[in-house]
């Protein structure tokens, strides 16, 4: 079950293959699978990371049921057992789908990314810098990089299944779902961040800021795709957090940091990692789960 698993062929129909995940089709399910792959700069690398998939399909797994009575999410079901029992044809695959695959209803997904930032990092510290401001709202003067911001701000982004996601005003998101839902989703990405924000923290993760997505399933707004996993939040350890500076992570940006260090050009083919950057990689996510969960990620694989 070590294995790195890259890509599947299972005997479904393909709905749609992303930089991570494989998302088949079951009737009015999909199925999806968590892959060892690992993108950086919007390019999917060469080599995976071993145990990156279950690490992130557990973890939303966690998080979904963590955050479930805020809002409704996708889930049908994560274990394997069950998604062979509904879906046969799947029997031959179980051992490759145990931890790595989430059985979820089939919604419409709303063409938005919201984005939660409760500390300066990454683009929104670029843009401080040159504007005080985070997506037009201002901030006061003086923040230090990966600072607290005074209160989490929602930021939302289009989608794109190429290139990067684009940070758009609330007014814009309404304009493309609507001033109910628009509301809804803001109030519902600031209370799930708030929630489980001060549930990370007690267990010694920053997260500074993170995304989620929702759909629509019989007309209401549910949560879907993956939530709180270290490829779609930034984690920081708390115990060597240190305003002024970039922070160690327990996501992916040690691999961005080693790939900028190399001078690439972001560009196809994209280099193979070293094996060093690879293993340290996996212990970075295995981390995370550790902390998160309170468990020993490989009890979890038997």
């Amino acid at each position: 079950m070590n294995e790195v698993v890259l890509q599947t062929q299972l005997p479904l129909k393909l709905f749609k293959k992303g930089k991570v995940r494989d998302v088949y089709e079951a009737d009015d399910m999909l199925l999806i699978v968590a892959t060892d792959r690992i993108s950086a700069f919007d390019v999917v690398l060469p080599n995976g990371i071993p145990h990156k998939g279950r690490v992130l399909n557990m973890l939303a797994k966690f998080w979904f049921g963590f955050t479930k009575e805020i809002i409704a999410n996708h889930v049908i079901t994560t274990e394997s057992v069950e998604i062979v029992s509904q879906i046969n044809v799947l029997k031959e695959y179980e051992g490759m789908l145990k931890n790595r695959a989430t059985l979820a209803k089939k919604t419409r997904p709303l063409a938005v990314e919201c984005v939660v930032r409760g500390y300066l990092a990454g683009s929104g510290w670029k843009e401080y810098q040159e504007k005080g401001s985070i997506c037009g709202i201002k901030l006061p003067e003086g923040l230090k990089e990966s600072q607290r911001i005074p209160f989490p701000i929602f930021t939302p982004a289009t989608k794109a299944d190429t290139g990067h996601d684009m940070n758009i005003s609330e007014e814009k998101m309404v304009e493309i779902v609507g001033e109910k839902i628009g509301q809804e989703i803001k109030e519902k990405s600031l209370k799930i961040y708030e929630t489980t924000c001060e549930y990370a923290e007690e267990r010694g993760i920053i997260i500074a800021d993170t995304k989620f997505e929702f759909g629509l399933c019989n007309d209401e707004v549910i949560l879907i795709d993956e939530i709180l996993t270290p490829d779609s939040s930034r984690f920081w350890p708390k115990d060597d957090y240190v305003p002024g500076k970039p922070q160690n992570s327990f996501d992916k940006q040690y691999v961005r940091d080693y790939l900028e260090s190399i001078k690439w050009n972001k560009k196809p083919p994209a280099p193979v990692l070293p094996e060093e950057v690879v293993k340290k990689t996996t212990e970075k996510y295995i981390e995370a789960y550790r902390r998160i969960i309170g468990e020993d990620f490989k009890k979890n694989q038997t």
